[in-house]
């Protein structure tokens, strides 16, 4: 046995086959969120179809994951910072799948709204915990490019799940969707119960007596050494993780990173959460609507996937707000239209591209910007206040439809949020490897 520290193992050693699995089944599950929140997009046209939705009210339905995104994250992200990465995970994946079945059965447009809050708040707190997760599974030289990957498989999920739907919805109605979304969570409990064990990370801030055997099972797994003892937990002042966020060495990143995520989920979500209704409204038939979505995704994964190629020679901070730059840009182009179905497929998959490479980059922010023990926490209020507020996003713009602001002058408003992100990435103090 060694006597070195099991971060110090992690952090320096190249990463191991195990470490490559616990960071794939982090894409899993967040390709599995990719999928659960645009479930109800997939679904949107048939429900409007079905229950004579107006814009207005079907707008108040695609927001309501988002309220319940942002109850759990903030809540359950602090308790990922108390009680674990693995239990909460374990917690979350019963509780969305509960939700996307509850969905599958509900006959008015207020029980559907209730089974999305549900949903949401087991998603919340799974992007709260799988950034932490990955962060800690990493090593120091590969955590960039490892939590951006993570934050890909959102799009992937959105990609694989947009085919299959637009499949489904060929011989059946909308609550297949929903029925298709449960069946994939249920499946991921156990492999994340055979396959990813708690976080080095957080079992070292842990004082019971079994942590040792505890974190050298881990690292044989990870195929490292075991260590012969273990350093003394730092001693740190007792305060709830929230209150730690607020102190002198936090309260400027947690603001900033907040308003920055936020500002630019806002326009993500305008982009996501719409497109499927635009695409019905132009005449086009539901299925295809799930399409054009998919290439909106597709853009998504390519942004993301470039941006962690680049973030291995480039600082992240600004990668993100470049990219956040012309996310503002092609959000007004998208708004402007299209006279076909190739081009307005073209034209999302460019506008996803950035917009998406935006989110990815803020994970990554997140996970260097805070330590282990406020790692969950952090990323958790970032999204929770994030995804509460941008609950108005798809909300605002049914209400911009209404009002004849048209699609150009509705995708101009809602470019703003990004502008806005940008701006609150440049007011971050800089860090060596951010």
């Amino acid at each position: 046995m060694t006597q070195s520290d099991p971060r110090a193992i992690i952090e320096q050693a190249p990463m191991s086959r195990f470490q490559w699995t616990i960071v794939w089944i982090m894409v899993a599950l967040n390709a599995l969120d990719g999928f659960d929140v645009l479930s109800i997009s997939f679904a949107a046209p048939g429900v409007a179809r079905e229950w004579g939705v107006d814009r207005a009210s079907l707008g108040v339905v695609l927001s309501m994951e988002l309220i319940g995104m942002s109850l759990g994250s903030i809540t359950l992200g602090g308790v990922a910072d108390r009680l674990g990465r693995r239990r909460t995970v374990l917690g979350c994946l019963p509780v969305m799948a509960i939700g996307m079945i509850g969905a599958s059965l509900a006959g008015s447009v207020v029980a559907l709204s209730v089974w999305r809050v549900v949903t949401g708040i087991g998603i919340g707190g799974m992007l709260a915990v799988t950034n932490a997760a990955v962060a800690e599974a990493a090593n120091a030289k590969r955590r960039s490019l490892c939590v951006v990957l993570m934050a890909t498989g959102y799009p992937i999920g959105a990609v694989i799940g947009g085919a299959i739907s637009a499949e489904l919805l060929k011989s059946f109605d909308w609550p297949i969707v929903f029925q298709f979304g449960a069946l994939m969570t249920l499946c991921m409990i156990p492999i994340v119960w055979a396959f990813a064990p708690e976080s080095i990370a957080f079992e070292m801030q842990r004082g019971d007596a079994g942590r040792l055997a505890r974190i050298n099972a881990t690292l044989r797994r990870m195929g490292h050494d075991a260590v012969a003892a273990l350093p003394a937990p730092a001693i740190r002042p007792r305060r709830a993780p929230l209150a730690e966020l607020f102190t002198p060495d936090y309260t400027r990143r947690t603001i900033l990173m907040t308003i920055a995520y936020f500002a630019h989920i806002t326009t993500f979500y305008y982009l996501l959460k719409w497109i499927p209704k635009i695409v019905v409204d132009m005449g086009f038939a539901p299925s295809t609507a799930a399409g054009v979505l998919v290439w909106a995704n597709l853009g998504g994964a390519a942004g993301s996937l470039l941006l962690g190629f680049l973030s291995t020679r480039i600082s992240v901070r600004l990668l993100t707000m470049g990219v956040m730059a012309v996310s503002v840009a092609m959000v007004v182009l998208f708004g402007r239209g299209q006279a076909d179905l190739a081009g307005l497929s073209l034209i999302s998959a460019a506008t996803g591209f950035f917009t998406n490479a935006g989110m990815v980059g803020l994970y990554a922010l997140l996970a260097r910007y805070f330590p282990t023990d406020l790692r969950a926490t952090a990323t958790g209020f970032a999204i929770g206040v994030g995804r509460g507020g941008s609950a108005l996003a798809p909300a605002l713009a049914g209400v911009l439809f209404v009002s004849g602001f048209g699609l150009w002058g509705t995708s101009a408003v809602m470019a703003l949020g990004s502008l806005v992100a940008l701006g609150a990435l440049a007011l971050l103090p800089r860090m060596r490897d951010a």
